[in-house]
């Protein structure tokens, strides 16, 4: 009989083991389709006055969403912007997604509107700009954030899933995972 319980625990450790091993490695393997976050859905408006519905309205399958919390991470975006070449690279759809608190009223709203129009002039910046207003701490919680002490660069498809962030400014290491997910197949 001692045998036979000895026999069984094994089987059953082996397979505890097993099962255990396989669940590690379903976590540290990195998946394509892994979703790091969600983009909430809400409807706003470019800086041009171009309604625009968030996260379906984006432009392509697959957007580069600059996203910053702070007026002085507006240098951190730009560095993504000429580090991979934006504004002359028409492959790559982007956004600049300034997430503002919401002041709770639309003039408001308005007023702060009119800060961004001061620091975007052209009417081309200003087409890229859809500013968010709403609680900056729901809004990292639902993308999959660090915080809001960064800016990140966020690739998100039309359902609003993040499919790849980095955080800070730019880095070519960085731009490549970026440059791969925007160009994937099969990621929606």
């Amino acid at each position: 009989m001692k045998i036979t319980m000895n026999t069984t625990a094994l089987y059953v450790g082996a397979w505890l083991g097993a099962v255990a091993l396989a669940f590690a490695l379903a976590i540290a393997s990195p998946n394509e389709s892994s979703v790091m976050g969600h983009m909430p859905a809400f409807t706003s408006q470019t800086l041009s006055h171009q309604p625009l519905a968030i996260p379906e309205g984006f432009p392509s399958d697959r957007t580069l969403a600059l996203i910053t919390f702070k007026g002085d991470q507006r240098a951190q975006a730009d560095t993504w912007i000429e580090g991979l070449n934006l504004k002359n690279d028409a492959s790559i759809s982007w956004m600049r997604v300034p997430v503002l608190s919401d002041p709770g009223t639309p003039s408001g709203r308005s007023a702060a509107e009119t800060r961004l129009r001061q620091n975007y002039a052209s009417d081309s910046e200003r087409a890229k700009l859809v500013p968010v207003f709403t609680n900056k701490a729901d809004f990292v919680r639902a993308t999959g954030l660090n915080g809001i002490s960064q800016s990140y660069a966020v690739v998100v498809n039309r359902k609003g899933d993040v499919l790849a962030r980095v955080e800070g400014q730019f880095d070519a290491e960085k731009a490549e995972l970026l440059r791969e997910t925007l160009s994937a197949p099969g990621i929606h």
